[in-house]
C-alpha cells in the first residue's frame, strides 16, 4: 500500500519520518488501520481518521488502554497519541488454542471481580466507533444502561430512519421492565467493545486486547459482546471457565441477547449494511411489543 502525502505528513508529524511501506489491517470499521514499517527494520501499528469524530477520540482510546493495563490485562504499549493518529506497539492475531481462551477467562474474571465501583459510568465520554458514548454517572446501574446504553442511541440519525414508532416504544417498554429481566449486579471496569476480533495476542502468545470503550457498569456487557459475535470454536472454554470463576448463574445465557441491544443500535447508528442488526434488535424486543 502506497502512502498517501497526507498519510505522510501524519506520520512525520507523530515522528515516524523513517517510513519505507504502509500495510493496510483488516478488521476496523471506523477509523482506518495500518501497519507502518521503518528503515530501521522497526513496525508500528497506526490508527488514523480521514475526519476524526473529535479531537479527544483517541486520547480516550488511550486512556482506556492505559487503565486497563493497569488493572492486569495486556495491552498494547502507547507509543503516540494525538488527533490525528494513534501509534502502537504490534500484537499479533489469536492462536487457535484452548489455553490462550482459558488463559483470558482468567485476565477478565480478575479484571470484573477487582474494580468494583460504587457507581456506574466514567469521569467523561469516550467513543464506541465513531459515535460518542455517554457515561454520566448514575447510582443505578438499570437507569445507566437504559439511558446511556440503550435509549441514547434512538436520536441517531440512522436509527431513526430504520426503526419505526412501534420498535421505539417496544424498547422504551423493555427498558422500564430491565429490573424484572436482570439481576442486580454491581459496577465494575469493563473493556466496553470486547467482541471477538479486539482480542488480540502479544508475541508469547498470551491474551491482549485492543480498542477499548471503557467505563464502569455491569460486568456481562464484556461477555455478551463476546458471546455474540461469532468467538472461534475453541473460545468454548472460555465462557465455561470464566462462568465459574466468577459465580455466574446458570440463566446467564438468557440474558445475552437484552445485554448486547446495545451494541446492535450502535451498529445500527454507525454502519450500512448493518450485518442483520436491526433483525436482532426486533427479534429481541418483539415480546414488548403492545399487541392490540
Amino acid at each position: 500500500m502506497a502512502a498517501t502525502p497526507a498519510l505522510l505528513e501524519r506520520l512525520q508529524a507523530a515522528g515516524l519520518s523513517d517510513v519505507v511501506a504502509v500495510e493496510p489491517v483488516a478488521g476496523g470499521f471506523a477509523a482506518t488501520s495500518m501497519l507502518v514499517h521503518c528503515g530501521d527494520g522497526t513496525s508500528v501499528f497506526v490508527k488514523t481518521f480521514s475526519e476524526p469524530p473529535s479531537d479527544d477520540a483517541f486520547a480516550a482510546e488511550a486512556e482506556g488502554l492505559t487503565v486497563l493495563s493497569e488493572a492486569g490485562v495486556t495491552t498494547p504499549e502507547i507509543i503516540l497519541v494525538d488527533r490525528d493518529v494513534l501509534v502502537l506497539s504490534v500484537l499479533r492475531p489469536q492462536p487457535r488454542s484452548e489455553v490462550f481462551w482459558e488463559q483470558l477467562a482468567h485476565v477478565l474474571a480478575l479484571l470484573h471481580t477487582t474494580t468494583r465501583h460504587p457507581r456506574f459510568g466514567w469521569h467523561q465520554d469516550n467513543w464506541l466507533g465513531r459515535r460518542r458514548q455517554f457515561n454520566t454517572w448514575e447510582d443505578d446501574g438499570f437507569e445507566f444502561f437504559a439511558q446511556n446504553r440503550l435509549l441514547r442511541w434512538l436520536g441517531e440519525r440512522r436509527v431513526q430512519e430504520t426503526l419505526d414508532a412501534a420498535d421505539r416504544m417496544a424498547l422504551e417498554r423493555l427498558c422500564e421492565r430491565l429490573p424484572e429481566l436482570l439481576p442486580i449486579r454491581p459496577a465494575c471496569l469493563t473493556h466496553g467493545d470486547l467482541w471477538a476480533m479486539n482480542v488480540m495476542a502479544t508475541a508469547d502468545g498470551r491474551p491482549a486486547l485492543i480498542d477499548p470503550a471503557v467505563s464502569y457498569t455491569w460486568a456481562e456487557v464484556d461477555l455478551a459482546h463476546l458471546w455474540t459475535t461469532a468467538p472461534p470454536p475453541e473460545a468454548h472454554v472460555f465462557f465455561t471457565l470464566y462462568a465459574e470463576l466468577t459465580g455466574l448463574d446458570r440463566g446467564w445465557r438468557e440474558r445475552m441477547p437484552i445485554l448486547q441491544l446495545r451494541q446492535h443500535l450502535a451498529v445500527i447508528a454507525q454502519f450500512e449494511p448493518n450485518w442483520g442488526a436491526v433483525d436482532v434488535v426486533r427479534a429481541t424486543i418483539a415480546p414488548f411489543r403492545r399487541r392490540l
